[in-house]
Order: C-alpha cells, then structure tokens, then sequence
C-alpha cells in the first residue's frame, strides 16, 4: 500500500453557478497516515469538501494542495457494484480503467478481497451478498489501489447497527495496516469518535469549521469502548460543538 498524503487546505469556499454558497474559508490540515472525520448537519458542505480534497470539484477561492502522485480513492454511500461483473472482477474495476496489467488486477483484486474478507467469494455476483459484504466489495475495489489517500463518503450509513459496528473495527485495523490518509464523512459522532484521530466539525451551510475535537484513545480500539464513560465523554463534546450556536 502507498504511504499516507498530506493534504492542506487554505481559505477554501465554493460557490456554485445557482448562487448556493457551500463553503465558506475552510483551513484544515490532514498529516500524512491521519484518520480523520467530518461531522456536521445536513447540507453543510462535507461532501463537497470531500470532493475538492479529492480534486473531482474545483474550489471558487482558495486552495487545496496534495501531492501531485498520491492515489486516490473514493467510497461512496451506495456500493455502486457492477451486477454482470462477478466480486473478483468488480474487484479489478478502477484498476482496469487506470490501465494496469491484467496479471497485476489480478493479483491486487486477490491480496484485497483477503484484506475485507471476502477470499472464496471472487465468483458471487452483488445480489448474491449481503449489505455489509457489498461494502466491503466497495473498499476492496478501493484499497486494490494501494491509495495514499482514502476518501469515504457515509459508506456504513446503509448497513444495520451491529453491521456498522463490525465494519468500523475492520476499516480501522485496515488503516492502520496500509498506511493511508483516511477522510470520512460522517452523519454519525459515535462512528466519528471511534474510527478517527480528531474530529472536525461544520456549522450550517455556508460550511465553516467550527470546532476540531482531538481523539486521545489508543490504537487498536476495542468494541468495549463504545461503552466506557470517556467515549461519550468524547462524544458529547462533538455533539456539543455541532448544536453551538454560531456567530453571524
């Protein structure tokens, strides 16, 4: 897998043609092997934020700056299978269209699905797996790319609780093997706290960011956590700085 990116944003805002104003002076600097997650209400701007870091939006002012070689991956919300392509070839789609060797699809479709576990699947089509075996089919054809930096858009918002939990506690361990800058966008604080070095977190649109919450727990995180009196010592302070009421 690439080494981690860093990734720096100055000043950023977007307007867009009809006048809606989605950001407004976004700062935010991401190190290099960070996993960090943005919280904020409903049309704040985290996903078009999201999409300027990974260079598919331009910004109206200001800057985003990466390097100019990292690979970059996104996870969407919906899986966005293939259905005629079967797991080890949905698997080997972004590979295909960057051009790489068969032989190398292959091999890198094979070493992912072992990383998600899905091994012994690589002949099932989408409608033969679950919702969370989707997902993971989503982030194997993601990190088949051995990315610098992963780009996650509400990729568990889909899936049941006990799901959610499962595939947390495998993207962090996932993480923290590869290597990469990881930048989730988020609707849930307890998913923000658990998987996430800091947490920033959005005001109402025009978006600007309000607060960043530091996550001191260690690495690996244990499911009991979720439980323990600082995690939601942790988690009310996020929840705190969403519902602040914000200066004109």
């Amino acid at each position: 897998m690439s080494r981690g990116a860093d990734i720096h944003l100055k000043g950023v805002s977007k307007r867009f043609d009809n006048g809606l104003r989605a950001l407004d002076r976004v700062d935010l600097d991401l190190r290099a092997g960070e996993f960090v997650s943005i919280v904020g209400p409903s049309g704040c701007g985290k996903s078009t934020l999201l999409r300027i870091v990974a260079g598919l939006v331009a910004s109206s002012t200001g800057t985003c700056e990466r390097p100019a070689d990292v690979e970059t991956a996104f996870v969407f919300q919906e899986a966005a299978l293939l259905p005629w392509r079967n797991v080890e070839r949905n698997a080997q789609l972004l590979m295909e269209l960057e051009g790489h060797p068969p032989d190398e699809r292959r091999a890198r479709a094979a070493e992912a699905l072992a990383l998600v576990g899905l091994a012994g699947f690589e002949k099932s089509y989408p409608h033969h797996l679950s919702g969370g075996m989707r997902m993971r089919l989503s982030l194997a054809r993601a990190l088949a790319l051995r990315p610098g930096l992963l780009l996650l858009d509400e990729p568990l918002a889909a899936v049941d609780e006990l799901t959610r939990d499962i595939l947390q506690e495998e993207l962090s361990a996932l993480w923290r093997q590869a290597g990469f800058t990881a930048v989730l966008v988020t609707h849930n604080v307890h998913e923000a706290v658990f998987l996430s070095d800091r947490v920033v977190v959005m005001s109402p649109r025009p978006g600007r960011i309000v607060d960043v919450v530091d996550v001191p727990f260690a690495f690996p995180r244990a499911p009991e956590l979720r439980a323990s009196p600082e995690f939601a010592r942790l988690t009310g302070e996020v929840t705190a700085a969403l519902r602040r009421p914000i200066p004109a």
